[in-house]
């Protein structure tokens, strides 16, 4: 059974990365799938906001890593306003994390050494989809997987220009774990230079 957050703030990990890993870590021993499956919420420069399903594929002290079609609606918006809140949820486990940053994109040899590790089907699939545009039926998709299958035909295949990755650099990392009578239990890092950790952590009302 995870354990549960302590009563006081001085029992918290001085870096809050330390905590995500260990939450990560309790969900991939809980056996979900997909434990690293979190809402990527963005909005551009007109102010709607919108919210997807993103996979986390990288983890360090620079922040949070995903990747996707740089030509979507998340990545018009984010070349527009380049920040995001990431939302993992883990009902099983009555936990969340909220993550609030700034948003860059990764340079073109981190976003090819990953494009590298996905199936070959799936790096086709980034050539055949424009993803979220109007497709007449799924023939027309099938059809553009079969032409990128044609084009590339050994296992080597490049990643997509319009294809690459994203890294979150939190300002605020917020954990949320459930308890008894609504009661939660709320923290939340916050950036802070003066902090000898670089963070300051608050106790917030559930």
């Amino acid at each position: 059974m995870p354990r549960s957050l302590p009563e006081d703030p001085a029992g918290l990990p001085a870096d809050p990365f330390e905590m995500l890993r260990e939450w990560l870590d309790d969900a991939r021993a809980e056996g979900m799938r997909d434990p690293g499956a979190m809402t990527l919420a963005t909005a551009g420069a007109d102010g709607r906001p919108s919210a997807r399903m993103v996979l986390l594929r990288g983890l360090d002290e620079h922040g949070l890593r995903f990747h996707t079609n740089r030509f979507s609606l998340k990545g018009r918006q984010l070349a527009e306003n380049p920040r995001a809140q990431l939302l993992f949820y883990w009902r099983e486990l009555g936990r969340q994390i909220l993550v609030h940053g700034d948003v860059e994109q990764l340079d073109d040899g981190e976003s090819d050494q990953y494009f590298a590790t996905r199936p070959r089907g799936a790096r086709l699939g980034a050539w055949a989809s424009e993803q979220g545009a109007v497709l007449d039926g799924r023939q027309e998709l099938l059809d553009r997987w079969a032409d990128a299958d044609a084009r590339f035909p050994g296992e080597e295949v490049p990643r997509p220009g319009h294809w690459g990755g994203y890294r979150v650099k939190p300002q605020a990392i917020e954990f949320w774990q459930a308890h008894e009578l609504r009661l939660h239990d709320r923290y939340v890092y916050s950036r802070d230079a003066a902090v000898s950790s670089g963070w300051h952590i608050d106790r917030l009302s559930p």
